[in-house]
């Protein structure tokens, strides 16, 4: 991919203005997200991640960690020793330039660095492990990744709400999962798409005892949403 996100960021970051990301999926119609977003500070954060936050401690790696927005919060108002990783050079690039003491440009699956007592995926991190199949082998990554009493932070999103009520049985039973699409985002005359998966906390529930961990919803968002908690079991 040629990190047309990363290249987005940047954008906003060196010329602040009212720069829009476009995004879509596979089940859903365009979206223009205003940039600035992705630069929250904590106060504008949802109560997901305000409480995901709050729930944080000891050494955190943050999966997926964008201009690090997340980082930063903890390391500078928490004062815990943060490890930033994203897959993009750009966020990557700018999460240093805004202050993370630690950042990796890097994919997860090939981190293999420390022991963490929190490991965060925010705004629906787990979307990385691509479809249903994924979500064992990550899970088990990042169990790898965990120090004795450690814990992982993750959000997603019960996209069942997108179907009519009388479709939403055949959906749950269909052969092809309802949280695997494919997702796409658009700045100025270029476009990207990649395989993302939005998964319900009870499949998430199930992986997670494959993986030998346990898990534990913490939060339900207003949007179909939930902040979960998984921990060694």
């Amino acid at each position: 991919m040629n990190d047309l996100f990363g290249k987005a960021l940047l954008d906003y970051h060196q010329y602040p203005g009212e720069q829009q990301l476009i995004t879509w999926t596979s089940l859903t119609e365009e979206d223009p997200v205003p940039l600035a977003y992705f630069f929250r500070n904590y106060k504008e954060m949802p109560t997901i991640e305000q409480k995901a936050l709050a729930l944080s401690h000891g050494k955190v790696l943050d999966i997926g960690c964008g201009t690090g927005s997340h980082s930063l919060y903890l390391q500078n108002e928490k004062g815990l020793t943060v490890s930033a990783l994203d897959s993009s050079f750009g966020a990557a690039k700018i999460a240093k330039e805004r202050g993370v003491n630690q950042v990796f440009h890097q994919s997860i699956l090939d981190f293999t660095e420390g022991s963490f007592d929190t490991i965060l995926l925010m705004m629906n991190g787990l979307g990385v492990a691509q479809n249903l199949q994924g979500v064992l082998p990550l899970l088990t990554h990042l169990k790898s990744l965990l120090a004795p009493q450690g814990q992982i932070l993750l959000d997603s999103s019960d996209l069942i709400y997108l179907f009519e009520e009388e479709e939403q049985d055949d959906w749950r039973n269909a052969e092809i999962y309802y949280g695997e699409l494919d997702f796409g985002i658009g700045y100025k005359e270029e476009t990207e798409e990649f395989p993302w998966l939005y998964l319900e906390f009870e499949h998430l529930s199930q992986a997670a005892e494959l993986a030998g961990l346990n898990s534990e919803k913490q939060l339900d968002g207003p949007n179909y949403d939930y902040l979960a908690r998984l921990s060694l079991a």
